[in-house]
Parts: C-alpha cells; structure tokens; sequence
C-alpha cells in the first residue's frame, strides 16, 4: 500500500466535496481525517514517526497549506483517541473544530465527558471552549466523572 497516495486521494477527494453546498460536509470531513488519522498511524509502524514530517512537505506542495505538519499529528491523534469504538455515536455529528478544542485536552476520559456534553447540550465552538475554561469536569464529584 502506498500510504503517501492514499493520504494525498483522500485530502484531494476532501478539497472537490469541500466546496460542495451540502449540510453533510463537516460531517465528511470528520470521517476523512479519522480515515487519514489511520493511515498516517499505520505508516508510522512501518516507516517511523518521521512519515508526518515527510508526508506534510509534500501535501503542503502538492494539496494545499493547510496540510501541514500540525494537521496532519492531529488527524493521528484524533484517530488515536477515538478508534477505540468506545464512544457514543455523536462523534460523526461534532465538528473538526470541535475536535481541535477537544484534542489539546490530555485525559481521555475528560475529551469523552465533553463529547457527551456537546451531544447533549448542542453545545457550539464557543460554549464547548467556555467550559473548559470554567473547568466543568474537574468540578465534577469523583463518582461522575468517567
């Protein structure tokens, strides 16, 4: 498998329906970063953690900017976090940006106590930001949390 190839088809395919009017793009481009998120994991066991390094000068090139280094860690780290199949079914109706917020948090079981609280309160960018901020969860009692 050409690991480069597939990542670059993906980012590509992404770009085309990106600019699509449709309520379900964010919802592609979660998926595709979870997919990019797997390969780019699967390429670093076989060609070392240097791959995101690589890969990202040529996207940057090849694709567009906006897949650089950073973006692409990021995509293996929300792969990371959320391939465990452990967390509830609002995680393809959250935002790429939503994650972004979410992926600077280190405790899994914080990021999945948010996931939980922006399916339930349809909580925004901002509101999700304010309650980190305010630190809902460690106030939580110890027999809530996670």
């Amino acid at each position: 498998m050409n690991y480069y190839n597939e990542i670059k088809n993906k980012l590509i395919d992404n770009e085309v329906y990106s600019k699509v009017k449709d309520y379900s793009k964010e919802r592609h481009k979660v998926i595709t970063y979870f997919e990019i998120g797997k390969l780019l994991n699967e390429a670093g066991s076989k060609y070392g953690d240097k791959i995101i390094d690589e890969y990202s000068k040529k996207l940057v090139l090849e694709v567009g900017k906006k897949y650089n280094r950073r973006t692409l860690y990021r995509m293996k780290q929300f792969y990371n976090i959320f391939s465990n199949g452990k967390v509830s079914p609002v995680v393809t109706q959250l935002t790429w940006t939503h994650y972004l917020i979410l992926l600077t948090l280190k405790d899994n079981n914080e990021i999945n106590y948010y996931v939980d609280q922006i399916g339930k309160r349809n909580l925004s960018k901002r509101q999700l930001e304010e309650i980190i901020k305010n630190k809902e969860y460690k106030r939580l009692p110890y027999e809530r949390t996670w």
